[in-house]
């Protein structure tokens, strides 16, 4: 594959600026169509993105003889379906976060990868960012020691505007996005922490409805053992007081802390009661760098920046967390 023609099923919210520009800023990289299942709506993306190509239908999209890679942004539910519709259509693909609904459907998409011998990404797209790959060259340099523990806590009220906008609040319903607020958000903070610091080989959680009309869990606890002996704890909690809205993460080493934010633009670094603080500019288009990595690889010039195996580790983790493994 010399230039990745790129179809996006989905064209959301999500795709207007975090993602989808970015398919023609990248080298080698063009998109060619989109699709929506709202005709009127795939024609506007289209227009608008200057795209030549939109369509209502998926299986169209995906038999496109101009296309030869698929990008996958729909809510959760259909993200098994056209994955692995693609793949048995001998197309690459490329699948937003959470993977799937649960581990199980995940573990279905990853063994089609395999049985099909079509690259697969899953879109834990902040491992490309410079402020996390600055933490991770910092754990590699221990700039804060051997780390003993992380510390996670994620507090959001329930009118909470750190999630993206959309028509329809699906996020709160299990069916369609897997479990709510956390199955939204936690994807991105858990695969950090299995790209810091390995595999996991123990983890449990409990998940709770504090919220007598939340649809899904808003408490969410867990913990995690990992291989090299670090442990995590984390918190989740999407019906906290307004006040108290926290989104922090913090590393604890034997000489010394690295804080940051996993939805912000810091890190904070102490060592002997000494702070350096590292601001980051906000990306325009937060996927761009990891688009960049996506094509290397569809292009045979670079290694699976996150692949569904991966992913895979993340959705057990979710599932023992909520128990929502199917």
């Amino acid at each position: 594959m010399t230039e990745i023609k790129w179809g996006i099923i989905g064209c959301g919210d999500v795709t207007e600026v975090k993602s989808g520009p970015a398919f023609n800023k990248v080298a080698n990289s063009q998109l060619v169509a989109v699709m929506r299942r709202d005709a009127a709506k795939a024609e506007d993306y289209a227009k608008r993105h200057g795209v030549p190509k939109w369509y209502s239908n998926a299986s169209d999209l995906i038999n496109d003889p101009e296309i030869n890679a698929i990008y996958i942004a729909t809510p959760p539910l259909q993200h098994e379906e056209y994955t692995l519709a693609a793949l048995a259509a001998g197309k690459p693909v490329y699948v937003e976060k959470p993977m799937a609904l649960n581990s199980t459907a995940a573990q279905r998409m990853a063994d089609a990868s395999l049985k099909y011998g079509v690259k697969l990404v899953v879109a834990h797209y902040r491992r490309t960012q410079p402020l996390f790959l600055k933490i991770k060259s910092l754990l590699a340099e221990k700039a804060v020691g051997d780390v003993r523990f992380v510390d996670l806590k994620m507090l959001q009220p329930v009118a909470s505007d750190i999630i993206a906008n959309s028509e329809e609040n699906w996020r709160i319903n299990p069916a369609i996005s897997g479990g709510g607020l956390f199955h939204d958000l936690a994807p991105h903070q858990l695969d950090l922490m299995l790209y810091y610091f390995g595999e996991a080989v123990n983890f449990h959680g409990l998940a709770s409805k504090k919220d007598v009309t939340a649809p899904v869990a808003d408490l969410v606890t867990g913990h995690i053992e990992f291989e090299n002996n670090v442990v995590f704890n984390g918190l989740w909690c999407f019906s906290a007081p307004q006040n108290e809205q926290t989104d922090s993460c913090e590393i604890i080493g034997s000489k010394g802390k690295i804080a940051f934010s996993v939805f912000g633009q810091y890190i904070k670094i102490s060592i002997d009661g000494k702070e350096e603080l590292l601001n980051f500019e906000p990306l325009q288009h937060v996927e761009q760098p990891m688009i960049e990595q996506v094509v290397a690889y569809f292009r045979g010039e670079g290694e699976n920046p996150c692949s569904a195996e991966e992913a895979l580790k993340t959705m057990k983790i979710m599932d023992a967390f909520t128990n929502t493994a199917d």
